[in-house]
């Protein structure tokens, strides 16, 4: 009979780090460690917060991105541009866009992109959502900021072909972003050079 060589608790760990998205069982085990090797106090620290993320961050009702507050910080600031709606595929593009710096409406995360071969279409993303601020609030501007990618062009022209019949300005990231790169991962000078320069769709 083979010996267990790791102790049942670390596999445990190593195993839930593997279930998230860049974490293989080498980087899995390699932070599964460093845990193991902290003081206890800091491993509680941390489970602690986990614990704590769904019953802590909630979907703000108006834009869905993540927050502890509804409505969310951004959607509550006054000063900024409640005229103008940035579209994005997920909360990390909203942050990316904010350490930009040069962005001051409001958003709209769609949690994901148009994927039919995955069973993704219109219903299952934000799009009804998004529709239906466009008909209660006074939206001059749509800024649509999906990602490069296929999928995200592919939403892009969907939304630009849902859009286009209402008196609402359809703008597009412009220059500055690569083909197939995900904007969450673009530099902030980059980022911040291609939502100055968006350009109207046609």
């Amino acid at each position: 009979m083979s010996q267990q060589v790791i102790p049942q608790a670390l596999e445990r760990l190593i195993l839930d780090l593997t279930k998230l998205p860049g974490i293989g069982k080498k980087t899995a085990s390699r932070l599964a460690l460093t845990i193991l090797r902290r003081p206890a106090g800091e491993a509680r620290e941390l489970a602690g917060a986990l614990a704590d993320l769904h019953s802590s961050i909630q979907l703000c009702s108006c834009c869905f991105t993540f927050s502890e507050n509804d409505p969310c910080a951004i959607c509550a600031d006054y000063k900024r541009d409640a005229s103008l709606i940035c579209v994005v595929e997920q909360p990390g593009d909203l942050i990316a866009i904010e350490k930009a710096g040069n962005y001051l409406g409001h958003y709209h995360i769609l949690h994901g992109v148009l994927a039919p071969m995955d069973g993704i279409g219109p219903n299952e993303i934000k799009i009804r959502e998004l529709e239906a601020r466009l008909s209660t609030n006074k939206i001059k501007e749509v800024f649509i900021a999906t990602s490069s990618t296929v999928p995200g062009e592919a939403t892009a022209n969907y939304l630009i072909d849902r859009l286009l019949n209402r008196s609402i300005l359809v703008t597009r990231l412009a220059c500055g972003i690569p083909m197939g790169m995900d904007i969450k991962y673009a530099d902030k000078h980059t980022l911040a050079r291609a939502i100055a320069s968006r350009s109207k769709t046609t």
